[in-house]
């Protein structure tokens, strides 16, 4: 069983609770992640929603690794089509300034938003000039990669340029995804906790592991209580829906209402509005854990992404303990045997 566990938040906001009071969680989990030995620990992007406070990852990021030791910190991830790929190279490159070897840039597709909050946030922005979203990556890891040794006369750099850039990985659920990330020599996550197809998991990753060396990271939402029926309680609160336009838009998102607004902001007719499967693995800690070996085992995954859907913050941070605690005591054993 040899496969790192690292975790993804959303600083979601409980009922009677504040952002301020989510933010404060965020900060315990990614120290208690730190303690309980998970590899890495990401912000989410989202925008314009009462529920999560992590509109701006990097601000998190910030905060987080001043108050860490250890633990990669990074985005998962910046939601690329809003912004300059200059500037987002500019904010890593501070961050991995301020902590070298610790920083991850998780990059996404999607907008982290309904329509109207992507309407505000590329405000300006000339449609035509900024290019599909290959063509930013490109630009961004381009920006990324230059160092002094590229500098002439008035060559522009992404400064501060840092010892050691950050680590790029590229979140998505298609082929095409996973082949521009090993095209430009990114990391890929499949973004299995919005689809849980588990025959388009099966193609992606076998495509990834035939065009590169690089870690299989698989994204899942996971929820560990003390019994079995907790657990299946709390899953039941989860949803997600995947929304297609007649414009061809498609996205996921939590709820038929959300998805109902979504065409509405949009200004196209929705086609379909449907309950999406996913993989949402629920129960004890060791019948979480025996999923994921069953994964593992199956699809070569080096590192799982874990998402867990829990805005309760004692049930997050219980979900995150125990299974931290089954998964070190099976290596453990594992070492012991071996």
């Amino acid at each position: 069983m040899s496969y790192r566990l690292s975790l993804l938040d959303k600083s979601p906001i409980a009922e009677h609770e504040t952002a301020q009071d989510a933010l404060a969680r965020t900060l315990q989990l990614a120290q208690q992640a730190e303690n309980w030995g998970y590899h890495r620990f990401w912000i989410a992007e989202h925008h314009n929603t009462a529920q999560l406070a992590s509109p701006s990852p990097e601000l998190l990021i910030a905060w987080i690794l001043a108050q860490t030791r250890r633990i990669r910190v990074g985005s998962g991830g910046v939601m690329l089509q809003h912004y300059s790929p200059f500037k987002v190279a500019e904010n890593f490159n501070l961050l991995a300034t301020l902590a070298p070897g610790r920083v991850d840039l998780g990059v996404g597709k999607a907008p982290g938003g309904l329509p109207l909050s992507t309407r505000a946030l590329q405000q300006g922005i000339n449609l035509a000039e900024k290019g599909s979203f290959a063509d930013q990556l490109a630009q961004l890891d381009n920006w990324l990669s230059l160092t002094k040794d590229d500098v002439a006369e008035e060559t522009v750099l992404a400064m501060p340029l840092p010892p050691q850039r950050a680590d790029g990985f590229l979140l998505g659920a298609s082929l095409e995804s996973a082949a521009l990330a090993a095209r430009l020599g990114w990391n890929f996550v499949f973004a299995a906790h919005l689809n849980g197809d588990k025959a388009l998991l099966r193609d992606v990753v076998t495509q990834w592991q035939l065009q590169t060396q690089r870690d299989t990271l698989v994204a899942v939402q996971v929820i560990v209580a003390e019994s079995e029926s907790q657990a299946k309680a709390l899953a039941q609160q989860v949803e997600i829906w995947g929304v297609e336009l007649a414009n061809g838009q498609r996205v996921s998102v939590a709820s038929e209402a959300q998805g109902q607004a979504f065409a509405r902001q949009a200004g196209s007719p929705a086609v379909r509005i449907a309950k999406r499967p996913h993989s949402l693995i629920a129960g004890t800690a060791q019948q979480v854990l025996a999923e994921l070996d069953a994964l593992h085992q199956q699809f070569a995954i080096d590192e799982f992404i874990i998402d867990t859907p829990v805005s309760e913050g004692a049930a997050r941070l219980t979900s995150v303990l125990l299974l931290a605690q089954a998964h070190a005591g099976a290596s453990t054993s594992q070492e012991v045997t071996g």
